[in-house]
């Protein structure tokens, strides 16, 4: 505490705090406990002004009529806030807390508050708690009163656990990365409340999902500490790092525009997160920017700027900052790469001097070719101004003044009437690990908003289940065009056993159809022939080698003994997957020559003939089933594999076969041709047997999992994978042909189907 104010305690408190208190004018019998130490501890961090600043907002507080947790809340954290941001924080936030006040949002405030400092902790600066508060008004406003349409009525569900939940998002996310996140949940949860509590609360699988998918690039918060062990080992520099937020993208696919970093009295400042670029990674960057800034402190001297025109200054800080990367690289020569790396390369001639100022785009070129010696460019004056360059580096005399001269040099003998246009061409010049070079500059005229960087610096110190565990996959919105990741929960098993006898009695039922099917694979059956020679065991001799080996025989020499051939078919390469329907619909009757069967009934008589059948043709063969139950569980049942042959085994699962549940088929036919993707084949054909329309009990709007559907059928046919469907549905024409084009069949006559499912697939691969 500092001797002013142990003197102000000692003379006068007991009256300055009665002031205060009458001040504040709130009569909750809670402050009696609280108040004097954080008066106390306002006194210490806050000018007079803003002591009175701060009891005049925590006056609004207590008297607003939402009790006294706001006012406890503003008047603990509020000095450990002032003292990060600065006191002239304040109106921004207290505006925050007026608007909250005057909509139905009131009990956000009190978590606002709340976790206001770890916020301000996270963010470390003024223009970063703009932004956070800009986005938690935004967010208010459209989650509130939103429900069913009622404008206002109804406080923001999400607000609170925002609020709440707002440390630990920023311990991961940088203010763009929270804007995205933000923007996901209100889109999604619009008119969901409960939806919104758990999405903002980061309870559901999507919000975290989210979360991981906008945690993109190296942030600075994760490796300040080794940055600044780095700072200090090699440069021996202790200034602090100060984050700034980056700006957001310009698109979904587009990159960052570029951030440079600088220093100032209070440290240096550096962007929140790095994206790898050019094969060097986030951290990578960071020592460069580091790199450079601290030869900056240790070489460069500030010069006045108002002895240069724009243009000469422009020249200036170009040259200054390649005579510090020399001085660097003399000292650390592996950051050639990374520099080298980072550093654009302006292609020669693309800037018109008719129409553009070209001045940039030469000191771009320049500095290229001062750092890399095969630049390849062939200007006679940059050649020369590279030669005399390196020879003022040479002779040692390369300060700041000595650098200023040559660049003005430069100036002079390249200077264009075109160089003054507006029109400046900026493509390939911008150095992203470069600072802004306000360091480099003192005005004779210092304006309230202009620092000086000439003081000394001191000198730093340096110092086994039934389930496997679940695979998550996207699912497609076609409302708002993008995916929800890690959307559903599909859990994978092998499927239950039952009798094998009950498919071999089907297939005696079909005995007929079967040997129908029989001359039909006969004819599919491939009938090229190869020989494979030089066998030991084989069908036939191979007369040519048996000779040879009983010449050699005769001839005392060692035959060889592989005189047979053997011979494999030729003509298909192909692996199907089929994908049955397991959803409970299957268990509806249709009539059938004899009686009634269930659909289930005859899709195991369907399948078994048609596994029956690929068999005898030799194709690698899988089938699975599928079924939901909400997008928490999707369950994906292995009836056969790739590698299992066709016997009781997989005999007993189709046997076991039952119907249950709804219908998820996108998320089904994702987790498929991640098997099928696999096979080493060059023809893949996924099956897809069902009865009906993509449905499940937690979707109310019927086109989603249609489209999320079709938008997975595009994805397996990206890799290489036919779809083809059959449909048992009769009324499978409005929307059948929306998931699969023209790739799909309907079974009107769902009995026919045992016939029907061997000849189609038949066609297929004929």
């Amino acid at each position: 505490m500092s001797a002013t104010l142990t003197r102000g305690i000692t003379d006068d408190w007991p009256r300055r705090l009665a002031g205060y208190r009458a001040q504040l004018d709130c009569r909750f019998p809670q402050l009696a406990v609280v108040f004097e130490n954080c008066l106390l501890d306002a006194l210490a961090a806050l000018s007079p002004d803003g002591v009175d600043a701060y009891v005049d907002c925590a006056r609004f507080l207590g008297r607003m009529g939402r009790g006294v947790e706001p006012l406890l809340a503003f008047l603990e954290e509020w000095p450990t806030v002032a003292r990060i941001l600065g006191e002239d924080a304040l109106p921004a936030i207290a505006g925050t807390l007026q608007a909250m006040a005057k909509s139905p949002n009131g009990k956000a405030i009190t978590p606002f508050l709340q976790t206001l400092a770890a916020v301000a902790r996270r963010l470390a600066a003024r223009q970063p708690m703009q932004h956070y508060l800009d986005l938690a008004c935004e967010m208010m406003e459209r989650t509130s009163g939103s429900i069913h349409g009622i404008h206002k009525t109804f406080a923001s569900p999400a607000l609170p656990e925002f609020f709440t939940h707002a440390p630990t998002l920023l311990d991961g996310l940088t203010i763009a990365g929270l804007r995205n996140w933000v923007e996901y949940g209100i889109r999604h949860y619009s008119r969901h409340p409960e939806g919104q509590r758990a999405y903002f609360s980061l309870q559901s699988a999507d919000s975290r999902a989210v979360f991981q998918r906008e945690r993109h690039g190296t942030l600075l918060v994760d490796h300040e500490r080794l940055l600044d062990l780095y700072l200090r080992g090699l440069w021996a520099d202790g200034s602090t790092l100060v984050p700034y937020a980056a700006p957001p993208r310009l698109a979904v696919s587009a990159e960052r525009p570029p951030v440079f970093p600088y220093y100032d009295a209070f440290g240096i400042r550096l962007p929140d997160v790095l994206d790898d670029v050019a094969g060097v990674s986030g951290i990578d960057r960071y020592r460069a920017i580091l790199a450079h800034i601290a030869g900056h402190r240790r070489w460069s001297r500030p010069m006045f700027a108002d002895n240069f025109s724009p243009q000469q200054r422009m020249a200036i800080e170009f040259f200054e900052d390649c005579r510090i990367e020399t001085l660097i690289l003399r000292q650390y020569p592996g950051l050639h790469r990374v520099f080298l790396a980072l550093h654009p390369k302006p292609v020669e001639g693309a800037c018109n001097p008719e129409t553009h100022s070209c001045l940039r785009h030469r000191l771009a070129m320049l500095s290229r070719a001062l750092l890399d010696e095969r630049h390849g460019y062939l200007d006679a004056t940059l050649r020369d101004f590279v030669d005399r360059f390196r020879q003022t580096m040479a002779t040692g005399e390369s300060s700041s003044e000595h650098i200023a001269t040559l660049a003005l040099a430069y100036v002079a003998r390249t200077r264009r009437q075109s160089d003054q246009l507006a029109d400046v061409v900026f493509a390939d010049t911008e150095i992203g690990y470069r600072d802004d070079n306000r360091h480099l500059w003192r005005f004779h005229e210092l304006s309230d908003d202009e620092e000086s960087f000439d003081e000394p610096r001191p000198a730093p110190v340096v110092a086994e289940v039934d389930y496997l565990p679940p695979r998550h996959y996207p699912e497609w919105d076609y409302l708002s065009g993008t995916y929800r990741p890690d959307w559903v929960s599909l859990y994978e098993s092998l499927h239950p056993s039952g009798d094998a006898g009950l498919i071999d009695r089907l297939l005696d039922k079909h005995a007929v159809l079967a040997g129908r099917l029989k001359r039909l694979l006969d004819l599919l059956r491939p009938q090229d022939k190869v020989r494979i020679r030089y066998q030991e065991d084989g069908s036939e001799l191979d007369l040519d080698i048996a000779l040879r080996s009983l010449i050699d025989l005769k001839s005392g020499r060692s035959p060889d003994p592989r005189i047979n051939l053997s011979h494999r078919r030729n003509g298909r390469n192909l692996a199907v997957l089929l994908l049955l329907d397991l959803s409970q619909s299957l268990g509806d009757k249709v009539r059938v020559a004899g009686g009634e069967q269930t659909v289930l009934e005859l899709s195991q008589e369907a399948v078994s003939l048609l596994a029956w059948s690929i068999e005898q043709l030799g194709d690698p063969l899988a089938i699975a089933g599928f079924h939901s139950d909400t997008r928490h569980d999707l369950r994906y049942l292995h009836l056969k594999g790739f590698s299992e042959p066709w016997g009781d085994a997989v005999k007993r699962r189709l046997a076991a076969m039952r119907a249950g549940y709804s219908t998820r088929i996108g998320g089904a036919m994702r987790h498929a041709a991640h098997y099928l993707a696999a096979q080493p084949a060059e023809k893949r054909l996924l099956l897809i047997l069902t009865d009906g329309q993509p449905s499940d009990v937690d979707v109310q709007d019927e086109r989603l999992l249609i489209e999320d559907a079709r938008q997975a059928v595009g994805e397996v046919d990206r890799q290489g994978i036919f779809t083809y469907c059959i449909s048992l549905d009769r009324r499978a024409d409005d929307y059948v042909s929306d998931i699969f084009g023209r790739r799909y069949s309907v079974i009107d006559n769902v009995g026919r189907l045992p016939q029907r499912l061997p000849e189609l697939f038949m066609a297929l691969t004929r």
